[in-house]
């Protein structure tokens, strides 16, 4: 992560675009090595219930509990922009589902997608670089590394999350076994707060920091990573053929995004508040209350 966050400081990106991309994609990466593994084995409920169950956590479990502890700033170009995106992004999903498959076509679709949202993005954030160096110059450390250094530090990082990917993947289809519980509820759950860890990691941080434009990048910019290339990249590698992921699920995915859309365009100071950080906290709670009584019920 701190080879990723050097590579684009040097870029002159700021705080909160930095969180949309590299710091939202780097923390998303387990998902990313999680979800492809998982694809590539034929476990289809692990591939796709990973990105759900991350996404809803990334909202309700992060974003709210970073908000609890800090009021965090949404800034307009969220509003105007990436909320949006995320949003068309998460009803996409379930319209690509109604034949019961994600294929390699429509896999393809969702990765021009990220493309394109990268690429706008990027390219939004260049046009102001003088200013972003003035105005950011203490929101990261300056690299003091060389760039090949840093390019080494993200290869290692990247080889120690497919080792730790086989090995979750391998952990959560032997409990799914060994408790006779689908691997759709062990994707929702476990896999998807073990890979999740990193955006919960980053974000506490930063809201203790005060660096609120890097937590709801963080997390904004996740989700949608998740949504086009993480299911983007797995559909590739082989369809996702989910067959235990409920429609609940996937509303739960979109209800969340709705919710925060609405959070932030009520705002006007540009705040989201411990009030609403503590709402998305409790739908998300509600949300793993319901999973524990389809497994019991």
């Amino acid at each position: 992560m701190r080879g990723s966050s050097a590579l684009a400081r040097r870029l002159g990106l700021s705080p909160l675009v930095i969180g949309l991309t590299v710091v939202a994609f780097g923390t998303s990466a387990p998902e990313l090595a999680v979800s492809v593994d998982a694809a590539l084995k034929g476990r289809s409920d692990i591939a796709l219930g990973n990105v759900i169950g991350s996404n809803i956590a990334n909202i309700g479990l992060i974003l709210g509990s970073a908000a609890l502890i800090q009021r965090l700033t949404i800034r307009a170009q969220l509003v105007r922009i990436d909320l949006r995106v995320l949003v068309a992004a998460t009803l996409l999903t379930p319209l690509l589902l109604l034949d019961g498959e994600i294929g390699r076509v429509e896999g393809a679709i969702l990765l021009l997608g990220l493309i394109v949202y990268l690429s706008y993005t990027v390219a939004l954030a260049r046009r102001g670089r003088a200013t972003v160096l003035a105005e950011f110059q203490d929101a990261f450390p300056l690299p003091v590394r060389r760039p090949w250094l840093e390019v080494i530090m993200v290869a290692m990082g990247i080889t120690l999350l497919i080792s730790g990917a086989e090995a979750l993947v391998f952990g959560a289809v032997s409990i799914a076994q060994q408790y006779h519980v689908s691997t759709a509820i062990i994707g929702l759950t476990i896999v998807a707060a073990g890979t999740s860890l990193p955006e919960l990691a980053t974000s506490i941080v930063a809201a203790i920091r005060r660096e609120g434009d890097l937590v709801v990048g963080n997390v904004v910019g996740s989700n949608i990573f998740n949504l086009f290339g993480i299911v983007g990249v797995a559909s590739l590698v082989s369809p996702i053929r989910p067959q235990a992921i409920e429609p609940v699920d996937l509303m739960g995915m979109v209800v969340m995004a709705f919710v925060l859309l609405l959070l932030a365009l009520m705002h006007t100071s540009g705040r989201l508040t411990r009030l609403e950080g503590a709402i998305l906290l409790a739908g998300y709670l509600g949300y793993i209350g319901y999973l524990v009584t389809r497994v019991t019920g």
